[in-house]
């Protein structure tokens, strides 16, 4: 399986996920944009970083490149697609998920390790856990405020659409638990075609050596679940 990571004018973490990717034995290469899919590709991952300096809205340049009707395709033929960070950003720019991802409510950039529950263990990017189990993921983004209209959250939830919620380290879902102030405490979800999306990165807690945690390899094993 080849696992497409697309690279955009501002994208930083493609090379960290291609390299937590390979560590876990999961074919990837970089892909740029403008080049569009590889014909052979079996999943494909939206990094994060800065495209396109963030300008206009985080994700929102990047979201009208034409690779994006090919990862919809894609998504729509059976391709697992995850977005990450800034590629989640793109995935609700895009319409591929629900929603959008703004400004914190702290107004600051925020760079630090948080904790998830599990509230959907019944996806690809969630099949290695227990719904209810607790990780720790670092996050790094200054518009990571999940927000949507209430009647649109409460069908998310009715619709077991959220894939993890900040938590705190016994798992209970709090405002002081919340770094960025999200609608429900939502730090990823799913959307059309099994789409999944996150803030936090999971690619930076794969490789043992770089922060003694492996927390984060389960969500990209969802390529080889998916």
């Amino acid at each position: 399986m080849t696992v497409a990571v697309v690279q955009f004018g501002g994208s930083n973490c493609d090379r960290d996920a291609v390299r937590a990717l390979s560590h876990l034995g999961i074919d990837a290469e970089r892909v740029w944009h403008e080049d569009g899919l590889p014909e052979d590709v079996t999943g494909i991952m939206l990094p994060g970083g800065f495209s396109y300096g963030d300008y206009l809205r985080a994700g929102a340049m990047a979201a009208r490149s034409p690779i994006l009707s090919e990862v919809r395709e894609a998504a729509a033929d059976g391709v697992p697609v995850l977005g990450v960070c800034n590629g989640a950003q793109v995935g609700c720019e895009s319409g591929l998920t629900d929603g959008a991802f703004t400004t914190n409510e702290s107004a600051r950039f925020q760079c630090e390790r948080v904790f998830l529950r599990v509230e959907n263990a019944d996806t690809p990017w969630t099949a290695a856990y227990d719904e209810g189990d607790v990780i720790a993921l670092p996050i790094a983004h200054g518009e990571g405020r999940f927000e949507v209209s209430e009647e649109r959250y409460d069908q998310l939830v009715e619709e077991n659409r959220v894939l993890f919620r900040y938590c705190d380290a016994d798992g209970n879902v709090t405002d002081d638990a919340n770094p960025n102030g999200s609608r429900g405490n939502v730090a990823g979800i799913c959307g059309d075609y099994g789409v999944g999306v996150l803030m936090p990165h999971p690619e930076r807690a794969c490789l043992p050596d770089l922060n003694g945690s492996t927390d984060g390899a389960g969500v990209l094993r969802g390529f080889e679940h998916a």
